[in-house]
């Protein structure tokens, strides 16, 4: 749905900022911030939560300019797809290249030899018959213009830029088109991730924990989910403003939609859970060869959706 098509006198988008040292709602209404004056309802039937966190879990500063900025909403869980086959392939090949060179070399000959993908980089057979995710940490998020670190334990600090969208209503046992009615609206994700520690824990067979939970992050604003029509949003990460991937939003193995669906069998999904597509194709710095170093400015964008901003500060502070 285009933006223009938003009814008037509704909120398209919701942010909040520290004002004062108090947090205030604000909404945007044919185009303009106004300060929300709905009472205790929340603007678009998302629940706000605790959006007040600290923005430096490692002890930095971050940007001035957006040091005003809070989480649009805090997640009450956070479930992680994996919806894009690009992605998994091409992560996997670099994985193998920069963290197994040895047996990188093999598949490299491989790969050139048959003119195919090696068939370990791509999905296990599950993921072909269902959207599959894991659940991450809810509580590490924070909003964008956060100062950002590696853990003490990571080797270095990648970046994951993901589409996410948040519920407004309760689901069970949905079909996709009930579950895309539930859909609040949407925000751009960043799953930071500690490549060194997540190839250990894979391997466990109990998926990703402290590669992935330590830190996360979102746009400032919540995007009405009927002011936009996200299957095809182009995409694009920058480091120290410099352009390095260019992506879109389209062609995902399962659609968010299905994917919400499938989350809801069974199991009862409330208003202020959220879940991301996975990340969008060359939308790691894995994926891209790009590694971030400390002082870098970090950009992921989402058309038509938000941005992320981060600099990034030296590592492994407690």
């Amino acid at each position: 749905m285009n933006p223009s098509s938003n009814p008037v006198g509704r909120p398209s988008r919701v942010r909040r900022r520290l004002i004062d040292d108090r947090a205030v709602t604000e909404v945007m209404i044919d185009g303009t911030w106004v300060p929300w004056d709905g009472g205790p309802a929340d603007p678009l039937g998302v629940p706000a939560g605790v959006t007040r966190r600290d923005p430096s879990p490692q002890g930095v500063v971050g940007s001035a300019a957006e040091a005003d900025l809070l989480l649009p909403f805090a997640p009450l869980s956070f479930r992680d797809f994996m919806l894009y086959e690009e992605h998994v392939i091409a992560a996997s090949r670099a994985m193998a290249r920069t963290y197994l060179p040895r047996q990188y070399l093999v598949t490299a000959l491989y790969e050139k030899v048959t003119r195919s993908t090696f068939p370990m980089f791509k999905p296990n057979a599950l993921w072909y018959e269902q959207p599959i995710y894991y659940m991450s940490n809810a509580l590490t998020f924070v909003p964008t213009g956060s100062a950002v670190a590696a853990p003490a334990y990571a080797d270095r600090l990648d970046y994951e830029l993901e589409l996410g969208c948040v519920l407004n209503r309760p689901l069970r046992d949905a079909t996709p088109a009930e579950a895309a009615r539930a859909i609040g609206g949407y925000v751009v994700l960043n799953d930071f991730s500690a490549r060194n520690v997540q190839l250990r824990e894979m391997r466990s067979g109990f998926g990703p924990q402290k590669a992935k939970h330590f830190l996360s992050s979102m746009s400032a604003e919540l995007v009405a989910a009927d002011t936009v029509d996200v299957t095809d949003l182009a995409a694009s990460v920058s480091i120290n403003g410099a352009v390095v991937t260019t992506s879109s939003t389209r062609a995902p193995k399962h659609s968010l939609a299905e994917a919400l669906a499938f989350a809801s069998r069974s199991e009862q999904l409330y208003p202020g859970e959220l879940f991301g597509s996975g990340t969008l194709p060359g939308c790691s710095g894995l994926e891209a060869g790009h590694q971030l170093h400390a002082g870098d400015l970090l950009e992921l964008e989402i058309e038509g959706i938000g941005t992320i901003r981060h600099t990034v500060a030296p590592g492994g502070q407690p």
